[in-house]
């Protein structure tokens, strides 16, 4: 219930109060006449000027200043009637207390850092003699945050044990920022660390994440593989339980389902109709439920076949795609327009949306057209984008950027990165593991998936593409922890790839 201010006494005990409330809470939401906003402490403030509590904030139409008539805190909002323009206008305001985003990262440090210190204790009692010598967490996504992974050092008498594993729920897709971040502070304390050395590495997952880690582990070179031990927890925290980790034989006796035969597209009137609007940037994505067109690799229509007749959707925002009909044409042309303006090489304005969205699918349309730009060797057709070895796009496995063959029959795995990625070997590994199992059982050549070329008895090549400046720092670290019998090459290609892409050096990485 509110309380009015009717005296002197009432004004300053309601402004005591107050001031003392927005001392103690470093955020606020601020709403009035259905409008909320985020204030900051230093943005809101309470006064008494002739004898009357005066309240002050700025709000998007500037800074407003109230009377406050009557108040009430309930212990999760502060409640005010308030007045302005001599009492003329007299409106509600609530002030909602809010946890600050430094609050905020402080109780998730606190909770993530509890977890790391219960699989220290839970590692260090697996291993007679040892002790806890160092416990933190990794490194954030930004600086200040805590990071995802508890990465606790163990010591004995004769060496160092590198202990990590998440401390919060991860999904089998992340796996390999889990790998690649272990396989790196593994590599720190190697470096760093006096005798005793580091001589193990030991990895902690959910049962979730133990099989895609499990195949990541089994590519790697045997001399780094030999030091690794995987184990699983519970989600309480309570057990730890060694998994053995397979051979690389083993990885080819997993069944797996046979590719259905490619069947060949054809494309509708209404597509080719559209692509004729811009042959050199516009190309067809071919499904089971239509067409969708892409510019530059960017969707912005779909075609489907609805009661025998072809009609268009359009639009950039798959949510909002409207039907192309005459009530629409004017929006479809000036969608056509922007497109050419914005989505080219030589676009002015760099930030607009068009010209920044999706760029590796626009580097990957761009080798769609010509893959041999990118290697003489590589036939140009059938080349498939988003290959994905797994029906049911199963949780954690993506989609091959391209899948193609070279003029002597050796498959090719191509993955495509135009900014700093830190996963890009690990992706790079398990397509090729992926696309091996499929080739030793001979689905790949069954499924016909390059017509009636011969697929050659070796495994695939992998390609791992991205411009020159925007290689991972860690990418050859990363590299070298990965087995020699694949094959991986490095492709830097110009960082102006929009105006056509150029291989600037190409090496062997492992």
């Amino acid at each position: 219930m509110l309380r009015s201010l009717t005296n002197p006494d009432s004004a300053r005990t309601a402004h005591h109060e107050i001031s003392a409330l927005l001392r103690d809470y470093a955020e606020w939401l601020f709403v009035a006449e259905g409008v909320a906003q985020s204030l900051r402490r230093d943005e809101v403030d309470v006064a008494i000027v002739h004898r009357r509590v005066m309240l002050s904030c700025w709000t998007e139409k500037g800074t407003r200043l109230w009377r406050v008539l009557a108040w009430d805190w309930n212990g999760q909002s502060l409640d005010l009637e308030v007045s302005r323009k001599l009492g003329t206008e007299v409106s509600s305001i609530q002030l909602i207390p809010r946890t600050s985003a430094k609050a905020i990262t402080a109780t998730i440090c606190a909770a993530r850092q509890m977890r790391c210190e219960r699989l220290a204790q839970l590692a260090a009692a697996l291993q007679f003699g040892s002790a806890v010598e160092r416990m933190s967490l990794s490194r954030g996504t930004k600086p200040g945050q805590p990071g995802r992974n508890a990465q606790v050092l163990l010591k004995t008498r004769r060496e160092r044990i590198a202990v990590t594993g998440p401390v919060v729920s991860s999904q089998p897709s992340a796996v390999d920022a889990f790998l690649s971040s272990s396989l790196l502070w593994f590599r720190r304390m190697s470096d760093r660390v006096r005798p005793p050395y580091v001589e193990q590495l030991w990895l902690i997952v959910s049962l979730e994440q133990l099989k895609p880690l499990l195949y990541r582990i089994a590519l790697l070179r045997p001399s780094l593989r030999n030091i690794i031990k995987v184990f699983t927890v519970d989600e309480e925290l309570t057990l730890l339980s060694e998994e053995s980790c397979p051979e690389k034989d083993e990885l080819w006796r997993k069944k797996l389902a046979r590719f259905p035969p490619v069947a060949a597209a054809t494309a509708s009137d209404r597509s080719l109709a559209i692509v004729a609007e811009a042959p050199e940037a516009i190309d067809i994505v071919h499904s089971r439920h239509g067409e969708t067109l892409r510019y530059f690799g960017l969707p912005f229509a779909r075609v489907r076949s609805l009661l025998g007749r072809e009609k268009v959707w359009f639009g950039t925002n798959r949510a909002h795609r409207r039907l192309l009909d005459e009530s629409t044409a004017n929006d479809w042309h000036n969608l056509l327009r922007d497109l050419r303006e914005h989505r080219s090489a030589a676009a002015v304005d760099h930030r607009h949306a068009f010209y920044r969205s999706a760029p590796e699918a626009w580097l990957e349309s761009l080798l769609r057209r010509d893959i041999t730009k990118l290697d003489p060797g590589l036939i140009i057709a059938p080349l498939h984008a988003q290959f994905r070895t797994a029906r049911g796009a199963k949780l954690g496995i993506r989609p091959i950027d391209l899948l193609a063959l070279r003029q002597d029959g050796r498959l090719v795995v191509i993955e495509l990165k135009v900014s700093e990625d830190r996963e890009h070997v690990l992706q790079g590994a398990d397509y090729w593991r992926r696309v091996e199992a499929h080739r030793r059982r001979g689905h790949i050549a069954r499924a016909k998936l390059f017509g009636a070329r011969t697929i050659r008895d070796e495994a695939p090549l992998v390609y791992l593409v991205a411009p020159t400046l925007r290689v991972h720092p860690a990418f050859q670290t990363l590299a070298h922890c990965i087995s020699s019998d694949i094959e991986i090459y490095r492709f830097d290609i110009n960082e102006d790839w929009r105006t056509g892409v150029r291989v600037m050096r190409r090496e062997r990485v492992n």
